[in-house]
């Protein structure tokens, strides 16, 4: 069996969407001839926890744990945080926040470069180098953000010459939290270095959505493929019971600024004008959410309607979002989420719910549901025609024939886009290594 290297900061039970793409495809590795050797931190910042996601790890998996130092405890003691540190996924609400915050963000944007995972790079390169002088393996891959695993990654390819795959989950420059990192020229003019030498490096870059390959195959003359996210099919085997409410769901991370506003407005509008509907609609939260959603919700006259579960386990998230009667998927109102492809999308198509999405109609979320005919994305204001679609889901739930007809999902399970990985792999193995001078 082929032995593959993966660098990743998110491993169970570290808990979340950054954990489950590379848990999924090492579940399903060893069947295409791949054995996965996982490098990760021993004491990571635990966000969110997910003892669940362990059963998914295959027993050919080799674990490797090694401790890191990051300055988070250090930001904890100086702005009183408690729990998740929003400053990797969503960093201080764009901007938002107190005078110690805007502080603390300065330092990280520009004393920890590319992010504060960057303490790591050394000691672990040094580690793996010598690692693979008697544990040889086949192809290294690193994931990303943060983007320190991909440095690491670099570091060791050049050194033994051993093929790297470098999978971007999100992409660098052009997430949408970079403009918000408070970054002097330099820095920035230094994270745009990094990221040339990381893309330019590698011997192949994967991308998770089109709009995203094709951004990163206009910067590099290195093969970008694209392996999107998923879902898996062994998730959605237990059967569920519907209570026979009208459900809308949204499950994980809701942030502020993607804070559907006028959904909640629209539903709370007709709660107040249909009686029938306000009795049994349900608005089910599962997963964490940010305060002014809450507050949204609470002003458009949904309190008594919401049932806020918090952070719940990956399984229990999958049951909820097949108890659906409605998804609903906003996401960030920024220009650069047209480019994203949510995890979250794959399992909602899984779920065979029809989905509300919330954002803009010309992303690559708005093509995977035009192409699969699984729901509808609408503008963050297009008040009219998301009432009306929600209209529609419940005169179709009154009658009993609420469903949906999605087709082509099949070439988003985690076995199908495990094989595109694996063929890539096998692909980068066969060939001569690289020079380490280069």
């Amino acid at each position: 069996m082929k032995r593959v290297l993966v660098i990743t900061y998110y491993w169970p039970p570290v808990g979340g969407s950054g954990v489950q793409r590379w848990v999924k495809f090492a579940k399903y590795l060893p069947s295409e001839g791949w054995q996965p050797v996982i490098y990760t931190p021993e004491n990571p910042d635990l966000a969110s926890i997910d003892p669940s996601l362990e059963g998914d790890i295959p027993q050919e998996a080799e674990i490797i744990r090694r401790r890191i130092f990051e300055p988070y405890g250090i930001y904890r003691k100086l702005t009183g945080s408690k729990g998740q540190i929003k400053v990797e996924a969503n960093p201080d609400n764009g901007g938002k926040g107190s005078f110690l915050k805007k502080v603390s963000m300065w330092i990280r944007g520009n004393f920890f470069i590319p992010d504060p995972r960057c303490l790591w790079i050394g000691p672990s390169a040094r580690y793996l180098i010598k690692y693979l002088k008697e544990h040889p393996v086949d192809v290294i891959v690193s994931t990303g953000p943060p983007q320190s695993m991909h440095l690491i990654a670099r570091k060791v390819s050049l050194a033994t010459g051993i093929p790297w795959v470098a999978d971007f989950r999100d992409p660098w420059t052009k997430i949408f939290y970079f403009k918000h990192l408070r970054l002097s020229r330099w820095v920035e003019r230094r994270h745009h270095v990094l990221e040339q030498k990381v893309l330019d490096d590698a011997t192949a870059i994967v991308a998770v959505s089109p709009l995203v390959q094709q951004d990163f195959a206009a910067m590099t003359n290195t093969p970008v493929h694209l392996v999107t996210n998923g879902y898996d099919e062994s998730d959605y085997t237990e059967d569920v019971t519907v209570d026979g409410n009208f459900n809308v769901v949204h499950t994980g991370l809701l942030t502020g600024e993607g804070n559907p506003v006028t959904l909640w407005n629209i539903l709370g509008e007709k709660c107040r004008e249909d009686k029938d509907f306000a009795g049994r609609f349900r608005l089910i939260l599962a997963g964490k959410t940010d305060e002014t959603v809450l507050e949204s919700i609470r002003k458009a006259g949904l309190e008594d309607y919401l049932t806020d579960l918090g952070y719940i386990d990956h399984n229990k998230a999958v049951r909820e979002q097949r108890k659906a009667s409605l998804l609903i998927l906003p996401i960030r109102e920024e220009p650069e989420t047209k480019a994203i492809l949510p995890g979250k999308l794959f399992e909602y198509l899984a779920s065979r719910r029809p989905i509300l999405g919330v954002g803009t109609r010309e992303g690559a979320m708005s093509t995977v549901l035009q192409e699969t005919g699984a729901g509808k994305i609408f503008d963050w204001g297009d008040e009219k025609e998301i009432k009306e679609y929600i209209d529609r889901c419940w005169k179709d739930f009154r009658n009993g024939d609420l469903h949906t007809d999605a087709v082509d999902i099949e070439r988003f399970s985690r076995r199908r886009t495990t094989k595109t990985m694996a063929k890539l792999l096998d692909d980068l193995s066969t060939k001569t290594p690289h020079s380490v001078d280069r």
